[in-house]
């Protein structure tokens, strides 16, 4: 049916008969002759209809965008000042023989040049999929699997599928469950991670796995979450962390080489949470803004501006500085709008000083909070932030989350604003998480990663003497800003992780049913072993510039975890109910179940 690709069609090809066939993408009726811009995977080529083809012309002259066709004809050069520099094909032309109308299209919801909406999109999204963008994205992610795999391969890795259909484990988030009609009032779960099964696969010996993976959260959903997504999952044995991150940090370069060529760090940084949220108040630190958190709680105690003084006196409080150079020029009017910004976060204001001039000390300042600090704590904030005449710097005060949040997603606007963010890629390593964090709603200790995660100690009785003070032995690997991959050395012995599960209130008959497979296979010779899982999803959206997760997936769910494709989730007949022996309940004044 067809000899070369549209987007393949170039000046080697002068002289020649070809064979193609696509869409109509666009078509222009010039003084009698007729210019069909000819659309498939590959791109776009120029067919010509010249008159003196009648029954040809009479066919081209009734076509309309999207038809499919397949079309004969002799490649060409442009006539001079006609080539297209943008195309592939853009130096020459296809004079048509034959034309064929394949098959004929309504006139579709949207054309590939005009703006449509996202729900538009996704609800005709076979359309949206024909758009060069998109087959762009959907082109490079295969490229990013396909170099991935050529990696992992190449250094020994086995991929092997883990079930779909497993058991529901704890993974901070509701899970998708499947009813099963073989085993009434027992339920399947969609893994949320291959996390115990690949842990699984180390003790049986496997050393080095890897696989591709859907996995399933029934969450609410951001910009780049979706109920099902995809993931490169990895874990090695008789491995550390340097050996984990080591080989990770080698992937994630020859992928970026691989398909974008360009050369990412060798080695990547490597930096402490409690280093990260000190400085940039996020554990996904984007080290393109160079603007930095400064620690003035300290300078702050004695201090009688209630605002400041009471969060330094918080054990659980903070009090920072961010210094936007050359921010003094900013009006009252944006900086109100930043401190509506942190008020997003949490935060309940956002007090500031412009520093005119730092010569004349407190009479070259400018800010409403001046008459509440002694001349001598701010000069020492101004010399602790290197503040310079044109200066603005912000301040946060409150409990220390809010601060860090606060912060530390306006350190990021304001270099988005300001012009400050650097070129490029600048990943970087976090590293050594807490173990815990406590929940003050629940009163009791929560993983900050997941319950495998190894300590950093390897006394069991340490662990539970110290829970809040004992680091783990976790690592994400953050890219501009964005976490694209977490992971950790798993506990292998027993003995801890049985400390860890009571540290976080399971039960030994919990531990016992929801983990007992696990406990057993501890006992049988476990061997030290780590790993990692990316986001896929992510990745591919930062590798393509997207805005969206869903600019990245062929068939994506919205934010409400709905496919305007499919209309999925749908309600289902009253006899697949009773083989599943579910019986639906219906709320109030509500006619449907959806």
């Amino acid at each position: 049916m067809r000899t070369h690709y549209c987007g393949h069609v170039n000046e080697a090809h002068i002289g020649q008969e070809v064979e193609l066939a696509g869409w109509m993408h666009r078509r222009r009726d010039h003084g009698g002759v007729i210019f069909i811009d000819l659309r498939d995977r590959e791109g776009l080529v120029q067919v010509v209809f010249d008159p003196d083809r009648p029954e040809v012309f009479a066919v081209a002259e009734k076509v309309r965008g999207e038809y499919v066709l397949r079309v004969k004809g002799t490649v060409r050069p442009r006539p001079d000042g006609t080539v297209n520099p943008r195309l592939a094909s853009g130096k020459i032309e296809v004079l048509a023989s034959e034309i064929e109308v394949l098959n004929a299209s309504e006139t579709p919801p949207f054309h590939h040049d005009e703006p449509a909406s996202e729900e538009v999109r996704l609800r005709y999204r076979y359309l949206d999929l024909r758009r060069e963008e998109m087959t762009r994205n959907l082109r490079l992610r295969h490229s990013v699997t396909r170099a991935i795999r050529g990696y992992l391969d190449g250094e020994g890795f086995v991929d092997i599928e883990t079930p779909m259909l497993t058991k529901a484990t704890p993974e901070g988030a509701r899970d998708y469950l499947v009813p099963s009609r073989t085993q009434p009032g027992r339920f399947f779960s969609l893994p949320q991670s291959p996390q115990l099964f690949k842990q699984l696969l180390m003790m049986a010996g496997m050393d080095r796995y890897y696989q591709i993976v859907r996995c399933f959260r029934d969450e609410d959903l951001r910009a780049d979450r979706q109920p099902e997504f995809t993931q490169l999952d990895v874990e090695m044995a008789f491995a550390d962390e340097e050996l984990v991150m080591g080989t990770m940090e080698a992937m994630v370069r020859h992928v970026f080489k691989t398909v974008l060529d360009i050369d990412l760090p060798d080695p990547f940084p490597r930096m402490p949470y409690i280093e990260a949220i000190a400085r940039f108040g996020s554990d996904r630190p984007d080290l393109r803004v160079p603007l930095e958190l400064t620690e003035v709680s300290d300078l702050m105690g004695g201090v009688e501006f209630k605002v400041f003084a009471g969060p330094a006196a918080d054990p659980d409080g903070r009090v920072a500085a961010l210094r936007l150079p050359d921010g003094a020029k900013l009006s009252r009017k944006q900086i109100d709008d930043y401190a509506d910004f942190v008020g997003r976060y949490g935060a309940r204001g956002l007090a500031y000083i412009k520093v005119n001039d730092v010569d004349k000390g407190t009479e070259g300042l400018q800010s409403p909070i001046l008459k509440f600090l002694p001349d001598h704590v701010v000069e020492a904030i101004l010399e602790r932030c290197g503040a310079v005449n044109g200066d603005l710097i912000f301040f946060g005060a409150d409990k220390a989350q809010v601060v860090n949040d606060a912060l530390g997603a306006l350190r990021v606007k304001l270099g988005e604003d300001n012009g400050l963010m650097k070129e490029g890629w600048h990943p970087v390593w976090v590293v050594e998480f807490p173990m815990f964090e406590y929940d003050q709603q629940e009163k009791r200790w929560v993983s900050l990663h997941h319950p495998f995660t190894a300590p950093l100690v390897d006394d069991p009785s340490v662990l539970a003497a110290e829970p809040g003070r004992t680091r783990s032995r976790a690592y994400d690997m953050v890219l501009n800003g964005s976490e694209i991959g977490g992971g950790s050395i798993r506990i292998h012995r027993t003995e801890m992780q049985s400390t860890v599960f009571h540290l976080l209130g399971i039960s030994d008959e919990e531990a016992e049913e929801k983990f007992g497979f696990l406990l057993q296979a501890l006992k049988f010779g476990c061997p030290p072993h780590g790993g990692i899982a990316f986001g896929l999803d992510r990745l591919v959206m930062l590798m393509a510039g997207a805005s969206s997760i869903r600019e990245v997936i062929a068939f994506p769910k919205t934010q409400t975890a709905t496919c305007l494709l499919t209309d999925a989730p749908s309600t289902v007949d009253e006899r697949q109910l009773r083989e599943l022996h579910i019986r639906l309940r219906k709320p109030p004044e509500q006619t449907e179940v959806s």
